[in-house]
This record gives C-alpha cells, sequence and structure tokens, in this order.
C-alpha cells in the first residue's frame, strides 16, 4: 500500500454517485502545484470517499477550496494516458469558507443557516464526526 497526504485546490465541486452494488462513493479532483527552482508544474490527484462520509463531506468539497487528503495513492489507465488516484482516509477542510457562503448566498440560501463556526471555518463536528481543525 502507497499512503500519502496532499494538500491542493479543489478543482471542481464533488460529486456522488451510486455503484451497481448500491454502494455510495464521492468524488473530486485536486490539484497540487510543484515547484522545482523556476520551473511549476500542477498534479491532478482523482480523489474518492466511500460511503455515508463522502455523502455528508460532498457538500463542503467546491472549487477552489483549499483540503488536504490523505490515503492510498493508485494509478489508471485511460485512452493511453496515466491518471493519478487517491482514495481517501481523511479529508480535512483547510479554508476557503468565505467562498462557500457566497456561493450559497448566489443560490438563494440567504434565509438558511451557513453552518460557519467562528473565524470563517465550517462548523462540522455535529455533522461529520471525523473533521479535525488545522492549526
Amino acid at each position: 500500500m502507497k499512503t500519502i497526504v496532499i494538500a491542493g485546490n479543489i478543482g471542481k465541486d464533488a460529486t456522488t454517485r451510486t455503484t451497481q452494488g448500491s454502494d455510495k462513493v464521492t468524488g473530486w479532483p485536486v490539484a497540487v502545484e510543484e515547484r522545482n527552482g523556476q520551473e511549476k508544474r500542477t498534479l491532478w490527484f482523482d480523489c474518492t470517499l466511500w460511503g455515508a462520509r463522502g455523502e455528508k463531506l460532498a457538500q463542503y468539497l467546491t472549487k477552489g477550496s483549499k483540503v488536504s487528503v490523505s490515503g492510498e495513492l493508485s494509478t489508471r489507465e485511460h485512452e493511453g494516458k496515466t491518471y493519478l488516484t487517491l482514495r481517501a482516509d481523511q479529508v480535512t477542510l483547510l479554508g476557503g469558507g468565505e467562498q462557500r457562503q457566497q456561493r450559497n448566498d448566489d443560490r438563494g440560501q440567504q434565509g438558511k443557516s451557513s453552518g460557519y463556526g467562528a473565524g470563517g471555518r465550517p462548523d462540522l463536528e455535529d455533522d461529520i464526526p471525523f473533521f479535525m481543525e488545522w492549526r
């Protein structure tokens, strides 16, 4: 098993789908910048989180948000290209709460509770049992 930890920006809102076996899987891409002197390169990881945890977390995994993901690294081949995949064990939201709040307001949800605690961070302790505060 190859376990890694990455931190980067979410490239697209997370989506949850049901497999043929009726299991739920949530997926989202994460961009990680790699620098070598003046050279800059972006690595993309296709992240997945299985089960109810992924379903609950999907609403917070929005494009542009910063996230840290740890899990098992693997690759997949498709049409002659190799893709990096990461089956998540732990997901930590690193910021971007103000952007999520703005997007919710744009969707006409001004009257609903935002779910954000002090400091503009999501108040997730009740919804997501594995949430860890990043300091």
